[in-house]
């Protein structure tokens, strides 16, 4: 039971499987013998032996992920559990207050000094010209964004209210510690998830197979689809950008997109079937992401557990739709004029400058009053999807990830109230500029912005023609409905140029890295294309490249169908649904590559 920092307890891993077979065989004897109270509730002794033994297990859990982080673990539950006692039992407002802001100070702090520790120190350098350097070695403990945002909730949960303190610490230690979704969420809210702390176990015959559904589903994510994408084409094109050809770094920029959304939603299937399997239930993370339609649609599918976080703790404690507070002003520029320092470049600076200039005489000019609150608002958004970004690493590319979707929401927000001629009218002015500018300096960014622009002009004014025929309303609905989801897929996926190219780095080095990466891509990309490559590259890369296209025909199946599909295996007969699991088991081993791919989003 040592903890083994090369060999930590993965889902794809049959140790972990062992490991669940072993706390459910005991699981199942103790909710065996559970009574209800007079009321019909959970007896509280049994409760308690319930709880408290899911809370050893996933003590355990943790301790094979991290090593002596557990002990930061259990501090962290600790101090949740003792404040939100301290504040459901004072009378006084502000001593209430006053432990809410010590909770969150401390969750905070120790996740600035965990995680942000070396990003922080590179900003003061860059900014001062000093050469300070951190003399120990930080670790950066599995999930620590994740168990930190959920103490965070709460905490500010009981605060304002919303739920009662929990009495008993093994109870709110299994909330904390709930080892299906532990390491990498999804985010658990306290208002949601302390209630199910108290109610009996309850498993139908259908709900098992629901939960065996969403463990088998997961498991082909994570190892037929994420692994073997990464594995044997994403990994060695990011590894080595200038290797490989504009079509084939392009190509893993998409496929990318595939990998992370398998990754990733593949971990929270399997924690999904598992707490089901145990009588929990967690939120629903992922809602067919790439169907979207804008980048907003886009953030309301992905990552839903953390979408909702920012926006009740964050986005609207800023000022939401309201107006932009203080903070939001303060936020927004300090985070353009840090990047101004590190960057140290010239006309960036002076473009953050003005940017910020602009923002504070819309804010104080008398003439300005009228759109105060819409520039609130997407000062208010762009703060979220910066510190967004942030929360997902300690690099500046992290944060110009969350700036790019930030801005790709606002410029939606801006396109969705114009009208079809200002809309072809602006593509059209930009299309010109660029092409101009393109030829000038011929630059490999702006020759892609440039392409980018003239395909975006050709098909919005293919689709505005269309639609003016009203004999063709159908096809105008059904084009503009592919093309919308078409291109917020491909704007999503060159987002992800930044995400990825931070991706598994030590911060000390990830910034460099990740800008040399990101910058190298964009070279490529946007230098000349040999056509007469490409069926090559199809031919060599085939099971990608199908492997690609059989996973992005599943995802955008419509949601009817897969409700159907998953009701129909989870009704099916225990010896058939047994046949089916061994038979997948046999085809997920053949693509186990050599060592196991860790889940992206243990990092954050």
């Amino acid at each position: 039971m040592a903890f083994n920092d090369d060999h930590p307890l993965l889902f794809t891993q049959i140790h972990f499987w062992v490991f669940f077979l072993v706390v459910y065989l005991f699981f199942g004897l103790i909710v065996a013998r559970g009574r209800k109270d007079a009321d019909g509730g959970l007896d509280p002794t049994h409760r308690v032996l319930r709880n408290g033994y899911l809370f050893a297990f996933s003590l355990v859990f943790y301790y094979k992920t991290s090593g002596s982080f557990v002990l930061l673990l259990i501090f962290s539950t600790l101090l949740g559990w003792l404040l939100g006692i301290g504040m459901d039992r004072s009378m006084s407002e502000a001593r209430r207050k006053v432990l809410r802001t010590i909770g969150v100070v401390v969750n905070l702090g120790v996740l600035c000094f965990f995680k942000y520790a070396y990003f922080f120190t590179d900003i003061f350098n860059a900014t001062f010209g000093t050469e300070y350097s951190i003399a120990m070695k930080i670790f950066l403990p599995v999930g620590i964004s994740f168990f930190t945002f959920q103490n965070i909730s709460y905490i500010v949960d009981v605060y304002k209210r919303r739920i009662h303190h929990v009495a008993n610490i093994l109870d709110f230690g299994f909330y904390t510690a709930f080892f299906p979704q532990l390491v990498a969420g999804p985010i658990l809210r306290a208002d949601q998830f302390v209630p199910q702390l108290y109610k009996p176990f309850f498993l139908s015959r259908r709900q098992f197979g629901i939960a065996v559904f969403w463990i088998c589903n997961g498991l082909i994510k994570k190892l037929i689809l994420s692994d073997y994408l990464a594995v044997s084409f994403v990994d060695r094109v990011f590894d080595n950008p200038l290797l490989y050809t504009p079509f084939e770094n392009f190509s893993a920029l998409m496929v990318y997109s595939l990998q992370v959304y398998a990754d990733f939603s593949g971990y929270t299937d399997i924690a999904i079937g598992v707490a089901m399997l145990m009588g929990f239930y967690l939120p629903v993370n992922f809602n067919s992401p790439y169907k979207a339609q804008n980048p907003t649609d886009f953030w309301r599918r992905w990552h839903m557990s953390l979408s909702r976080w920012l926006r009740d703790y964050l986005y609207i404690p800023l000022g939401g739709n309201r107006t932009a507070s203080v903070t939001s002003y303060a936020v927004l520029s300090a985070i353009l004029l840090i990047a101004a320092f590190r960057l140290k470049n010239f006309w960036f600076t002076i473009v953050v400058c003005m940017v910020i200039a602009m923002v504070l005489l819309l804010r104080f000019l008398p003439a300005a009053k009228g759109h105060r609150k819409t520039l609130g608002t997407n000062i208010n958004n762009m703060d979220t999807m910066l510190l967004g970004g942030l929360w997902h690493g300690s690099s500046f590319n992290f944060i110009t990830w969350g700036g790019l979707n930030g801005l790709g929401i606002l410029v939606y927000k801006w396109w969705k109230d114009c009208s079809w001629r200002i809309r072809l009218a602006t593509l059209a002015i930009v299309t010109i500029a660029l092409t101009i500018f393109r030829h000038l300096t011929d630059s490999p960014l702006l020759n892609l912005l440039a392409f980018c622009t003239q395909v975006l002009l050709a098909g919005f004014t293919l689709i505005y023609f269309i639609g003016r025929n009203k004999n063709l309303s159908t096809l105008h609905l059904k084009l503009s409905t592919c093309w919308a989801v078409l291109i917020t897929f491909i704007f999503i996926s060159f987002t992800r140029l930044f995400f990825r190219s931070g991706s598994n780095l030590d911060p000390a080095e990830a910034n460099e890295v990740a800008w040399n990466t990101a910058s190298r891509m964009v070279e490529r990309i946007g230098s000349h294309w040999n056509l007469s490559q490409i069926p090559d590259i199809l031919s060599n890369y085939s099971s990608v490249f199908l492997l690609f296209a059989f996973g992005m025909i599943v995802h955008w199946f419509p949601t009817r169908f897969k409700r159907r599909y998953r009701l129909w295996f989870a009704s099916m007969p225990l010896w058939l649904m047994g046949v089916l699991v061994v038979v997948m088991a046999v085809v997920l081993y053949q693509f186990v590559t050599a060592d196991l791919q860790p889940f992206i989003y243990f990092q954050f």
